[in-house]
């Protein structure tokens, strides 16, 4: 059975499901829902989670809206960690804690930023 013939998965899904390699049921069920999504966000689609409820409705055969809270929260949760570790698209390093920039002293003859807008009482 092609993915197209699942249940909960339209034609976008599908095109974007053949795209990345997965064209049958079986092939679905080899990686399962968790990792189909993610070849479809890597591949540089941009799926809701509503596609990997989708995916996991497709195998139990069921609705997506009726894959149980507690498996949508499973989902959700190693969806999460897997996109956490995917490389920037931008090309930019991962990003680290944040820190604070120390900005450089102003140069002897310039007055510090904070004392430009100073009124002098005279």
């Amino acid at each position: 059975m092609t993915t197209s013939a699942l249940r909960n998965i339209g034609p976008k899904s599908a095109a974007w499901l053949r795209q990345v390699g997965l064209r049958t049921r079986e092939d679905l069920e080899a990686v399962g829902p968790l990792e189909a999504f993610m070849r479809v966000r890597r591949a540089g689609f941009k799926p809701s989670l509503n596609l990997l409820y989708s995916l996991e409705g497709a195998l139990r055969d069921c609705h997506w809206q009726d894959v149980p809270e507690a498996r949508r929260q499973e989902l959700v949760a190693a969806a999460e960690a897997a996109i956490a570790q995917l490389p920037d698209p931008r090309g930019r390093p991962a990003a680290g804690p944040v820190t604070t920039t120390l900005h450089a002293a102003p140069a002897p003859d310039e007055a510090p930023a904070d004392r430009l807008f100073d009124r002098q009482d005279d």
